[in-house]
């Protein structure tokens, strides 16, 4: 497997493993938990996925995958229609599954690519880099929230032994 092949499948994997560990912290919470904000500079669990659900788009979908960009960021963080846990769910699965196939299919032209995203240039490569450790950051967030919340370990590392020491093959 090539260097491209190898970054794709492994980009593709990092966003497709926040995905139940999203599903797992929906699982512990109410709908008003899902849409509570502690605070006027502070996000609502469902804000954060509608904004992931955004950024995935505009930068995979739109960027790499050449759809129109109709991203609304504003929106993301000040909508107050408060669609059902299930429904925000599905809507980041499917958009993260797009998203995955966008990312395999890529041509190695397009992730060397430079582009303009909202402000900034980006190759395909930064694009995704971007979108992966921005998926992580805010997954990071749910489940620190989701904690707080329910006081609860969320076991995303069960029945693995995370001690184990690193061999090179």
């Amino acid at each position: 497997m090539g260097w491209a092949e190898e970054f794709k499948t492994q980009s593709a994997m990092r966003l497709q493993e926040n995905i139940p560990r999203i599903e797992k912290c929906f699982a512990e919470l109410k709908h008003e938990e899902i849409w509570f904000s502690p605070n006027k500079q502070s996000n609502s669990i469902g804000h954060l996925i509608l904004h992931l659900c955004g950024n995935i788009t505009q930068y995979i979908h739109s960027s790499l995958g050449g759809e129109q960009d109709t991203r609304e960021r504003d929106f993301e963080f000040s909508s107050q229609e408060q669609i059902d846990g299930r429904e925000l769910l599905e809507k980041i699965k499917t958009i993260v599954n797009k998203a995955e196939l966008i990312i395999l299919n890529c041509s190695e032209e397009n992730l060397l690519k430079e582009r303009k995203v909202q402000t900034f240039n980006l190759s395909g490569i930064g694009v995704i880099i971007h979108v992966v450790e921005h998926f992580s950051y805010h997954t990071g967030q749910v489940a620190y929230f989701t904690k707080e919340l329910k006081n609860k370990d969320l076991e995303f590392y069960k029945g693995l032994d995370l001690d184990g020491l690193n061999s090179i093959a």
